[in-house]
């Protein structure tokens, strides 16, 4: 099975085509090369696929990439160059003489260089192919996104560790006689995540009433009494694969409201891992959780449940396949989040978030984190 011949075949074109960085996870997926340069991979119906890298990367790309490598000197690149200085211009030569007249390229192929293409090749945009082929793991890729989930649960520990710890002065939380901070928390967990080769960025630390703003990041010191939403999704460097989790916890007594909130919430979390499994839609099992938070009062829309219940993770934090309105059928092998969430302003919000794979008839979670309220 190779949906990506299968793609090229059904448009007619002599090939895929890509020029990105290994930073676009397409790129990665398809070669297993790293590099911050963007690269040349093109992939002919029924055969191997090749990357053009420059001369000083091809000992490295030689034992990386999964894919056949040819230099740009062999590609024609210099010769191109002694009569065309345009640099998209001469990729786009160059890749030309290597493809075909007929080319089919992905939705964020670089415009300038599809225009200098144009000149040699008919273009076709593709609809998602590599995407599409990323959402369904492989048992490599399971085994990487359960490594970097166990980093990820000890950096929570450690979170929520110095939550516990902590003294209350006047309202707000303190360690070592000083007010703990959003900005400490995320210094800590991201500090313990390098030590074990990961790396996270945007991690959330919020509290009090910023909480009920989803992604809102969060700064300054933490309150007693007020919910802490965590929410971390680091990559593993080597393998370039991400986890995503998030707990919510009060250190105190939290009011009534963020009470009843956690409770449901957690009872809706229950739900809608219950209700995967390969061949049920993302967008059932979104409705299924819509559905009980208005039996019990919640709203979903501007206030209360205000975002998809969950989202392919991979080599990107948020990948398909999607779980929500817009949800399609789940299959084995997806891996996915369940991360129900409630917000209203003046209150605050309360989210939790597991990651699992789907198999024919469960979700198999991968977190064992617990998800206690309140830390006295």
């Amino acid at each position: 099975m190779d949906p990506l011949t299968d793609a090229v075949k059904a448009t007619g074109a002599d090939a895929y085509v890509m020029y990105a960085s290994s930073r676009d996870a397409d790129m990665r997926y398809l070669t297993h090369f790293i590099t911050s340069d963007p690269f040349v991979f093109f992939k002919k119906p029924g055969k191997s696929g090749v990357i053009i890298v420059s001369q000083m990367e091809i000992g490295r790309a030689s034992r990386e990439a999964t894919a056949a490598v040819m230099t740009r000197t062999q590609a024609g690149l210099p010769d191109i160059l002694k009569t065309e200085t345009d640099p998209y211009r001469a990729t786009a030569k160059m890749i030309a003489g290597q493809v075909g007249k007929k080319i089919l390229v992905p939705q964020d192929f670089p415009i300038a260089l599809a225009n200098s293409l144009s000149e040699y090749c008919t273009i076709q945009v593709d609809k998602g192919t590599v995407r599409s082929m990323r959402a369904m793991k492989s048992k490599d890729e399971i085994i990487a996104m359960k490594n970097v989930q166990k980093a990820t649960e000890k950096a929570m520990g450690l979170a929520i560790s110095l939550i516990k710890k902590s003294t209350v002065k006047k309202g707000t939380l303190h360690v070592d006689k000083k007010p703990l901070t959003s900005e400490y928390i995320k210094f800590s967990m991201h500090r313990l995540l390098l030590q074990h080769g990961c790396a996270a960025v945007d991690t959330i630390v919020s509290c009090g009433k910023e909480t009920a703003i989803p992604h809102m990041t969060g700064t300054g010191p933490l309150e007693s009494g007020e919910p802490i939403v965590i929410d971390l999704f680091p990559v593993d460097e080597k393998t370039g694969y991400y986890a995503d989790m998030t707990r919510t916890i009060v250190k105190g007594e939290p009011s009534p409201e963020i009470t009843d909130m956690f409770t449901t919430l957690h009872e809706a979390k229950q739900l809608g891992i219950s209700k995967v499994k390969a061949g049920v839609s993302g967008a059932d099992i979104h409705q299924a959780v819509v559905d009980f938070f208005k039996d019990h009062g919640y709203e979903s829309n501007t206030r209360g449940f205000m975002h998809n219940l969950g989202h392919g993770v991979g080599l990107q934090v948020h990948e398909l396949p999607t779980v929500g309105p817009a949800g399609k059928e789940l299959v084995s092998g997806n891996v996915i989040t369940i991360e129900p969430g409630l917000y209203y302003p003046g209150i605050g919000g309360v989210r939790l978030e597991d990651m699992g794979v789907v198999t024919k008839t469960k979700f198999e979670n991968f977190t064992v984190f617990p998800e206690e309220l309140r830390y006295e």
